[in-house]
């Protein structure tokens, strides 16, 4: 009874009375959120250079660098000329990732099995690497070895340049990626096949000739 007594006062003493609102008034300058839409704004500044031909300057210039390094790639960095020479065996072997089979679905490498590429396809011509600004390592080269004997690889200049005065191609490696594969640091440098390895040499010219 004591407990349903407090339980009664309390209930007396709650206010009933309704809520009501009240209006402060503004506080501060509101704006509405707009929000650009950006592909609308990439499309908008497109017709606008189209219209007024940056466009079409802008892709001529993309032309123009892009032929540019076609006609004249980066040249292979860390290089220098040979000042002593070298010479040393090159293992091709590599480990397989998948099974190798041949044209009539012979088995002829397992994965994970380490196979030399010689012991089935014969390195048909020297690999001559050559500074293509340097004129005394492309006359060596050219005067060596020949077309059908070689393939001369420039590590820097212009091998279009160099085509028509010698009347034959000559090639480019990108990237450094042949003579990085090699351990090739200075030039003239040839790879030359011996048996079932590669014999890499580095080779010093004195006055232009060797």
């Amino acid at each position: 009874m004591a407990l349903l007594s407090l339980l009664l006062g309390a209930s007396a003493m709650v206010d009933h009375t309704p809520a009501t609102a009240k209006d402060f008034g503004v506080l501060g300058e509101t704006f509405p959120i707009i929000e650009t839409d950006l592909l609308l704004a990439i499309e908008q500044r497109l017709r606008h250079m189209e219209s007024t031909g940056q466009f079409a300057a802008l892709n001529e210039q993309m032309k123009a660098k892009a032929i540019a390094r076609v006609k004249r790639p980066l040249p292979v960095a860390g290089l220098s000329s040979a000042i002593s020479k070298r010479s040393w065996l090159h293992d091709p072997s590599v480990v397989v990732d998948n099974d190798i089979k041949d044209t009539k679905g012979n088995l002829i490498a397992l994965a994970g099995q380490r196979v030399n590429p010689m012991q089935f396809v014969r390195l048909s011509q020297d690999l001559v690497f050559v500074d293509g600004d340097n004129k005394a390592e492309v006359d060596w080269a050219v005067r060596n070895w020949s077309a059908l004997k070689s393939k001369i690889i420039f590590v820097s200049g212009s091998p279009f340049e160099e085509m028509k005065p010698h009347q034959r191609r000559f090639f480019f490696d990108q990237g450094g990626q042949l003579v990085g594969k090699f351990g090739i640091k200075h030039t003239p440098a040839t790879v030359v096949a011996e048996g079932e390895l590669l014999r890499v040499t580095e080779h010093v010219l004195k006055g232009g000739r060797q």
